[in-house]
């Protein structure tokens, strides 16, 4: 604190005699070697400043974040720089590096690289106390100073993963609850179901030293598709990565039943048997599998054993509604088997084929002859056709000639008064009466 008030009192104008001696009463004769060389070298910057001018120096750093536990590096750099005398200070304004020398006790801090242009500290095992402002410092007149602000990252701890009910039924909700404690800053929490993401309601409390505590609950409805499916909490923290818990859904829901037919495998007919088996699946598994015939009893010749149901010569009395009901804890469930008894297959010898030579008819001997329908049917046809052609022919010809005819007592009427004098002109007249020929067409 001496060799830092009495470098103040220098920069403000003292004479390097007055310094020396507020020094001398303070430190020890192993101290002086040092006082000097550091009080040497700021006169020679103090003489420099007031002839050479600050414009063009530029001093800047940055800001760290860093997880507790790990190192900070904290950066002091100066462009253009023209020698003057950097340092660095904690937030308390305490002196950790004068150029490359350390008056902090602090062995935490460890000097990185040191130049004219750059002063690079390390700070190793941060905890939450060394959070704060840091200022670099370049002595020019007037002094310059940059701020470097540490950011302490606390990791949250494990997640703790709680649910409602270890075991949930189909149908029903279940809430399940993570928590991430004591982080800083507070963590952000999600939630994936499966390949699925949901949505979780968060509750944040805060701790001492701006620790937090972030609670996240989930509330589903949960499936028989639920059951073995992993519900992960994803913590969101800057200071870790694929921070995360899960729980696989233990779902039970009611059984799912099927009927299969063992025997026969197409339809069922008379006299046949007829083998049925009941598989059923749920969780837990069904207790208690049950046969029954739908609004009637079962045949006389049904046998059951367990999940198998066994008819044998089965006929049509026998048709209805054969239905298998299993059930567990959480329901039960059942399938329908419809059976319809069709007529017994009637089967008819196969014929006897007889090899027959390349010179033989393909016909045996003796068997009737197939009769060609499409010749019978263009004979009848031509047939039919000429019939009327001649009836065509024949109505056309007496048509043709059809009209009145003259006997020879008719001859000579058209110049006859009356009807004696056309029979006296008739030619030949009465007298030729055994000769009068008669024509007819």
């Amino acid at each position: 604190m001496i060799l830092r008030a009495s470098l103040g009192d220098l920069a403000r104008g003292a004479s390097l005699k007055q310094v020396f001696n507020m020094a001398s009463s303070g430190l020890g004769s192993h101290s002086i070697s040092l006082f000097f060389y550091v009080v040497f070298a700021t006169f020679l910057h103090k003489g420099a400043a007031q002839n050479i001018s600050v414009q063009g120096q530029n001093l800047v750093t940055n800001n760290v974040s860093v997880v507790e536990g790990e190192t900070a590096i904290i950066s002091c750099r100066v462009k253009n720089n023209d020698d003057s005398v950097i340092q660095l200070l904690n937030p308390n304004r305490q002196t950790i590096y004068f150029r490359d020398v350390r008056p902090l006790k602090d062995s935490r801090f460890q000097l990185v690289n040191f130049s004219d242009n750059e002063l690079l500290v390390s700070l190793s095992n941060v905890s939450l106390s060394d959070e704060g402002r840091y200022v670099c410092q370049l002595y020019t007149d007037p002094p310059q100073e940059a701020y470097a602000d540490i950011t302490v990252l606390v990791p949250p701890g494990n997640p703790i993963l709680e649910s409602r009910e270890e075991i949930v039924s189909e149908g029903n909700e279940t809430e399940i609850t993570c928590t991430a404690m004591g982080s800083k800053p507070a963590s952000t929490i999600k939630w994936m179901k499966g390949d699925q993401p949901l949505q979780g309601e968060a509750t944040v409390e805060e701790l001492y030293d701006r620790m937090f505590t972030v609670t996240s609950r989930l509330r589903l409805t949960v499936s028989k598709e639920d059951d073995g499916v992993a519900v992960i909490c994803i913590i969101d923290h800057p200071a870790v990565k694929d921070f995360q818990a899960q729980k696989y859904l233990e779902v039970q829901y009611k059984p799912e039943v099927q009927i299969v037919v063992e025997f026969p495998e197409g339809l069922t007919r008379e006299g046949e048997n007829l083998e049925l088996t009941c598989k059923a699946k749920g969780k837990p598994q069904p207790h208690q599998i049950n046969w029954l015939k739908v609004d009637d009893d079962f045949p006389s010749h049904t046998m059951i054993s367990g999940s198998d149901l066994f008819i044998e010569n089965l006929n049509k009395s026998f048709n209805g509604t054969y239905r298998c009901v299993a059930s567990n804890l959480v329901g039960e469930a059942y399938d329908d088997y419809i059976l319809y008894v069709y007529d017994v297959l009637t089967t008819t010898p196969p014929p006897t084929t007889t090899t027959i030579n390349a010179f033989q008819d393909s016909r045996a001997d003796g068997a009737p002859q197939k009769i060609d329908h499409a010749v019978i049917g263009g004979i009848v046809a031509v047939v039919v056709f000429a019939m009327l052609c001649l009836l065509i022919i024949l109505g056309r010809y007496f048509a043709r000639h059809k009209g009145t005819y003259f006997t020879h007592e008719a001859k000579g009427a058209d110049d006859a008064a009356d009807a004696d004098t056309a029979i006296i002109n008739a030619e030949g007249g009465h007298n030729n009466s055994d000769d009068k020929k008669e024509y007819y067409i």
